[in-house]
C-alpha cells in the first residue's frame, strides 16, 4: 500500500488531501501541519474575522470527522523539519519520521517581514487565524490602526476595521495603490470608496523610522510627516515558504519550481498553490490565490495518481471591500490595449488584449455580485485563447456568452 504525505494543511494540502480520495487513491494520507487547527481558509482573517472581537473560530474546511472518514491523518502543531529524498521521508520538529512514496509540499507563503518594525510592539502581520485573533482583539472603536501595504490584504482590512469604528490610516510607498495587481482606472475608484468611507490612505511615501511608545507606535515617513497610531499592520507582500524544499535540492526559481503537471525536479515530489512557480502561457508564474491553492490541490492529486495532464486553469483573483467586490481573471501582463464595459450601477470591466487581439484578462469593479458572471464568462474566452472583436465586448448589449469559440 503507498505512503502519500502533504506538507501544509492549508486550503491547497486539504484540497489535495480530499481529492486523492475522490479520485480513488486507497493507501495511506497523512497531511503535515503547523498549525494547531485543522485546516482552514484564509480569506476570512481580513473580513468577517475582524469584525468579530473575540470568539470567531477557524473557518475549517473540514471537521476531524470528515477527514478521518476518508482515513486521512491530520497531524497538527507539528512542522516539517527535513526531507531525506533517498530514503523517502520526512522528519518532523518533533522527531517523528514519515515514509513516503509521492510527497506533496503545500507549504505556502509567509508574510515579507519589515526590518524596521522587528522587536517592536504593537506591530501585526496577518497570515493565521492566531494572527487575527490577537490583532482582532486590539481593534476597539475610536482607535487608530496604521496600515503599511495598499494591496488586497491591507485594504480589505481597513475596510473591516472601519466598519469597526476604527480611525484608519494606509501608507503605500508606490505611487498608487493595487499597483501591480489591478489598472488604474479600479485602482482609483477603489481608493474613492475607501475615502468616501473615512479612510486615509497616503501614497508614494516611505518610512524613515518607527517608534515605539507606551500605548501606540509612531511612523516617521521620508517627507518628514509623522502618524501616530495605536497599532500597526505590515502587509508588503509574502515570499513562498521554499525552505524544506531548497535543502532537500530541489530547483528553485521564486518558488518551488514545477512542470506542467505540478511535478518538481524530483519525480516522487510535487508542489502546489503559493509556494510554487509554474508554466503559464508560455512564461512561469507564481500566484498568491484561494482559487489557485483550490485547483492546484486538485490537479496536484490526480498528477500523483499518474495522470499527465497539464494545469492550465486562467488565474483569478477577488477581494471584497465594504459592499463592492474586485475580481480579476487572466493576467495583464502581455496586454497591449484595453476596452472598457460599463454594466450598470457604477459597475464596469477593463477586458486587456494582446498584440494579436486575443483576450488576455479581464479586471471587474461593481457592487455584491454584478461583474461575478461576465468575469466568469471572460474567465472562459481567456482560456479558449479567444480574440473577441474589440466592439462586441464594449457592448452590453452582447452576451459574453455568444463570443465563446464553438467546438
Amino acid at each position: 500500500m503507498a505512503d502519500f504525505v502533504i506538507i501544509g494543511a492549508g486550503q491547497c494540502g486539504a484540497r489535495a488531501a480530499m481529492a486523492l480520495r475522490e479520485q480513488g487513491f486507497d493507501g495511506s494520507i497523512t497531511l503535515v501541519g503547523e498549525e494547531p487547527h485543522l485546516p482552514y481558509e484564509r480569506p476570512p482573517l481580513s473580513k468577517q474575522h475582524m469584525l468579530v472581537s473575540e470568539g470567531a473560530l477557524p473557518p475549517f474546511i473540514a471537521d476531524g470527522a470528515a477527514f478521518a472518514e476518508r482515513g486521512i491523518t491530520v497531524v497538527t502543531d507539528d512542522a516539517a523539519a527535513q526531507i531525506n529524498r533517498d530514503s523517502r521521508t520526512v522528519r518532523l520538529a518533533s522527531g517523528r519520521t514519515l515514509p513516503y512514496d509521492k510527497l506533496l509540499l503545500a507549504t505556502g507563503a509567509a508574510p515579507r517581514r519589515l526590518p524596521a518594525a522587528e522587536g517592536l510592539e504593537h506591530v501585526f502581520y496577518l497570515r493565521t487565524h492566531d494572527d487575527a485573533a490577537r490583532l482582532s482583539r486590539r481593534l476597539s472603536p475610536g482607535s487608530h490602526l496604521a496600515i503599511i501595504g495598499a494591496g488586497f490584504i491591507g485594504l480589505e482590512l481597513a475596510a473591516s476595521a472601519r466598519k469597526r469604528g476604527l480611525e484608519v490610516t494606509v501608507i503605500e510607498a508606490l505611487p498608487r495603490i493595487l499597483m501591480r495587481a489591478v489598472p488604474e482606472a479600479i485602482a482609483a475608484r477603489v481608493q474613492a470608496m475607501h475615502e468616501a468611507n473615512g479612510i486615509s490612505i497616503l501614497r508614494g511615501f516611505g518610512i524613515e523610522r518607527l517608534t515605539n511608545s507606551a500605548d501606540g507606535i509612531s511612523l516617521t515617513l521620508a517627507d518628514g510627516m509623522v502618524v501616530n497610531a495605536d497599532m500597526l499592520v505590515v502587509g508588503i507582500g509574502a515570499q513562498p515558504r521554499i525552505e524544506l524544499a531548497a535543502q532537500a535540492g530541489l530547483t528553485i526559481e521564486n518558488g518551488i519550481v514545477v512542470d506542467q503537471t505540478l511535478q518538481t525536479s524530483d519525480p516522487a515530489i510535487f508542489a502546489a498553490g503559493d509556494c510554487c512557480s509554474f508554466p503559464y502561457d508560455g512564461r512561469r508564474i507564481r500566484l498568491e490565490a484561494w482559487r489557485n491553492a483550490q485547483d492546484q490541490g486538485a490537479h496536484a492529486a490526480a498528477s500523483m495518481l499518474g495522470d499527465v495532464q497539464p494545469y492550465e486553469a486562467v488565474p483569478w483573483f477577488w477581494s471584497d471591500q465594504f459592499d463592492w467586490t474586485l475580481q480579476i481573471a487572466g493576467l495583464a501582463d502581455k496586454a497591449v490595449s484595453a476596452v472598457r464595459r460599463d454594466i450598470g450601477e457604477d459597475a464596469f470591466i477593463l477586458f486587456h488584449l494582446a498584440e494579436n487581439g486575443r483576450l488576455v484578462s479581464a479586471s471587474g469593479w461593481g457592487p455584491g455580485n454584478r461583474i461575478a458572471k461576465d468575469i466568469r464568462l471572460a474567465e472562459m474566452l481567456i482560456a479558449k485563447h479567444a480574440a473577441p472583436n474589440a466592439s462586441e465586448l464594449t457592448s452590453p448589449a452582447v452576451n459574453l456568452k455568444s463570443l465563446l469559440p464553438r467546438g
